[in-house]
């Protein structure tokens, strides 16, 4: 297998929401956005979302991008950002820099969806919300002769898997016919 450092990947990449944005000690609720990069000039930007109403700092886009990651790239950059006045003037709300590591070449095969969360810093340091993502690596093709009738090599349906959420099925209802591998609990003993 090779490893994450040493070939490029295209990633299917979800932001779905943040939530707990502060600007000046204040809830984020107006004109914030996501910029996605993968150590590259190429980013990604969200649609400003928020109305202004209390919303408490959650806010929530569930936009999808394909993202070209170098080989050379380690991480990919969250950052949150506003504007703050009606002629554009943008200030950031936080930043989240997540390892390549943290979902490629784990438990969960690259393959599956999975859905993590984040915190934000400011750029003092502090904590300031979260945000809420899901990541497919779209150039791992599932492993040859795992797959039958809309399983997913071995894993149906939702997953839990080390507190990541992860959803490997391609159909959008359960088959009877799923191949499942595994040793089932009762087989070493005589029941």
């Amino acid at each position: 297998m090779d490893s994450i450092e040493t070939k490029p990947r295209t990633l299917e990449l979800t932001v779905l929401s943040a939530e707990n944005l502060r600007v000046n000690g204040k809830p984020a609720t107006k004109n914030v956005f996501v910029v996605v990069r993968a150590e590259s000039l190429t980013a990604h930007t969200t649609s400003c979302k928020g109305n202004g109403s209390n919303s408490n700092g959650f806010v929530s886009w569930n936009e999808k991008f394909v993202v070209e990651v170098a080989a050379h790239a380690r991480s990919i950059a969250f950052e949150v950002k506003c504007k703050t006045s009606p002629t554009g003037s943008v200030r950031d709300v936080g930043v989240a820099r997540v390892a390549l590591s943290d979902f490629l070449g784990t438990i969960v095969p690259d393959h599956c969806l999975q859905f993590l969360c984040y915190r934000l810093r400011d750029w003092d340091g502090l904590k300031n919300g979260v945000i809420n993502f899901s990541v497919r690596d779209l150039t791992a093709a599932p492993p040859l002769g795992k797959v039958v009738g809309g399983g997913c090599d071995g894993f149906h349906g939702f997953q839990e898997v080390v507190g990541v959420k992860s959803e490997c099925c391609s159909s959008s209802s359960a088959s009877d016919n799923a191949v499942v591998t595994g040793i089932p609990v009762w087989w070493r003993n005589n029941i």
